[in-house]
Parts: structure tokens; C-alpha cells; sequence
């Protein structure tokens, strides 16, 4: 390494990086999150810092030299100690699980204070909240993507929708049973099982069928198929989860990934060339995960097995 390169990597080490957040007199509140750099890590992980900002409009997310910050305005520091506030747009699970570094408000830590000691009423109102939006959304999706003369391409909006609705709402819904708050990283499948999968079979079941895992055949054909989409920081990061091991993590992460930029594709499927669609099928997993309303029916069902915490 040239004495360049090393300047640079020290300027933009975790430990600079934290030490510049705190010493910036416009943040008040600096917490690093993720499995980096504690007992968790893996080779995929990554320096994630959170930040709470004067002057700030909205909030922004960051990423340099492969570390990220997530900032957010400071108002939302002084509204998210109010638990009523925060669980309609909080990142809960984000706040609740990241180490504090800077907080001369205090305000973080009584932010988590409050996520970590909230009553099993409280719990379960904010359960009841995911399963209503989760029940909203799956309507909405239905109305969408089934109607009579519906293509392949709303077989394919569907299932995305289907795996959104499940993923963002009703896993963490299911959490709630065990005060627990979901991890966001690209080994989810793993943790989910590790986490959930004893207490809640049927809910795991169903969350894990949405996505067609296949280990590391899947994972491999997944990884070929990014070539050529524009993915290139998504496959890095894949094929970082892929060589340590998490395969249904690397398949998880690509076909939502996918779903996410490339839903434009999926809206106008018959206008894009035959390859595209076999890459893009591939990375969806189209012949390994249910489609259309199968993909939402699944989601019915889940929904009644988390209400019912099973």
C-alpha cells in the first residue's frame, strides 16, 4: 500500500470517521449499528454510523470508502422519545440495537431506554399496527395484480409486493412476541431462523417459501445472473455473504434488491429483450417461488399466523 492509499484509509477508518461525527458541533447524537466490529461480524460487514443532525431537512443516507451514515434531523431525536411518535416512523429496529458513542442530550439512550422496557400492551398495539398495515397492503396488492386479463408482469409485481408486505411488516410484527427487533443485514434468513424459527414454525414456514430458497446451487445462480443489470455494489456485497457461507442470505438479499431498482422492468415486462427477462426471472426466482395470487395467499396466510403467534 502507498503512503497515499494508507493516508486515505486512515482518514477514512471507522475510528476517524466516528471521531469527526462527534467533534462536528452540528450532531448531537452519534451511534455506530450493525455487526461490525462486535462479536457478530463477518467478512460482509460493514461500518454503519447513525447521526442526529441541526439544520438537517430529512433524512439522508451516506456512504463513503464503504462505510455508511443513516442522519436524521435532530427534531426527530427530541419527538422519538415519545413511543406513540416512534413506532409510526421510527427505524425502530435500527435504533433499538445500535451502540450509543455520543449523546450529551441523553436523548439516544432514552430512545432505547423506552424500546427496550415497553410493556406487553404496548407490544401488542404496535403489533395490531403492522398487522393492519400488512392487511392494507395485501388488499391493495390484490385489487393491483389480479384482476381478470392480468399478465406475467403482475405475476411477478405480485410476488415483490407479497415478499415486501412479509418482510418489512409481518416478520418484524412476529418479533414483537419475543421484544426482539429484526436484523437488517444481508444474513436475514439466517437470523430469522435462529431467532424465530423454533418458536414460530408455521410463520417462518411460510415467510421462507415466499422466497424460493435453493442454498448454494440458487445462491450461485442468482450471483451469474446480476451481470449486466447494474448491480455491481449488490453483487459485491452478495458475493461477500455467498463466500462466508450465507446462501439463502445472498439469494434473499438479491431478489429484493432486484425488486427494489429494477421495478420498472417488471412493470413494462413484455417491452424488454428475452435475456433481460431470463436474468431478471432468474434473480426473482420465478421457478422456485410462488406467483401471482399464490404469492398473496401465502401472505393471507402468514398474516393470520402471526396474529395468531404461531
Amino acid at each position: 500500500m502507498s503512503g497515499k492509499e494508507r493516508t486515505i484509509e486512515q482518514k477514512t477508518s471507522p475510528e476517524r470517521v466516528s471521531e469527526r461525527l462527534v467533534a462536528d458541533r452540528k450532531i448531537r447524537a452519534v451511534a455506530q449499528a450493525g455487526s461490525y466490529d462486535t462479536d457478530n461480524a463477518w467478512e460482509g460487514s460493514r461500518p454503519l454510523f447513525v447521526t442526529f443532525e441541526r439544520g438537517l431537512q430529512s433524512p439522508q443516507i451516506e456512504v463513503r470508502a464503504g462505510i455508511s451514515t443513516e442522519r436524521f434531523p435532530y427534531e426527530k431525536l427530541e419527538l422519538w422519545r415519545d413511543w406513540d411518535t416512534a413506532r409510526q416512523e421510527a427505524p425502530l429496529a435500527l435504533l433499538a440495537t445500535s451502540r450509543v458513542v455520543y449523546d450529551p442530550t441523553g436523548f439516544y439512550g432514552r430512545i432505547q431506554r423506552t424500546l427496550w422496557n415497553l410493556k406487553a400492551s404496548e407490544l401488542a398495539a404496535y403489533r395490531s399496527d403492522l398487522i393492519f398495515q400488512a392487511q392494507e397492503m395485501l388488499n391493495l396488492a390484490v385489487k393491483d395484480h389480479t384482476a381478470p386479463g392480468h399478465g406475467p408482469q403482475e405475476q411477478l409485481l405480485a410476488l415483490a409486493d407479497a415478499r415486501d408486505v412479509a418482510l418489512k411488516l409481518l416478520y418484524p410484527a412476529l418479533l414483537s412476541y419475543l421484544h426482539a427487533w429484526p436484523e437488517f443485514e444481508i444474513r436475514l434468513p439466517h437470523a430469522w431462523r435462529a431467532v424465530a424459527g423454533l418458536r414460530f414454525p408455521k410463520a417462518v414456514y411460510r415467510l421462507e417459501n415466499l422466497y424460493g430458497f435453493g442454498g448454494e446451487a440458487e445462491a450461485r445462480r442468482v450471483l451469474l445472473a446480476t451481470r449486466g443489470l447494474g448491480l455491481l455494489e449488490q453483487e459485491r456485497l452478495a458475493r461477500a455473504a455467498f463466500q462466508a457461507g450465507y446462501y439463502d442470505g445472498t439469494v434473499r438479499y438479491l431478489r429484493d434488491e432486484t425488486a427494489r431498482i429494477h421495478r420498472g422492468d417488471l412493470e413494462r415486462w413484455a417491452f424488454i429483450s428475452s435475456a433481460r427477462r431470463d436474468k431478471l426471472g432468474t434473480l426473482l426466482g420465478v421457478t422456485r417461488s410462488p406467483l401471482g395470487p399464490a404469492a398473496l395467499d401465502i401472505v393471507s396466510e402468514l398474516i393470520e399466523d402471526v396474529r395468531e403467534g404461531r
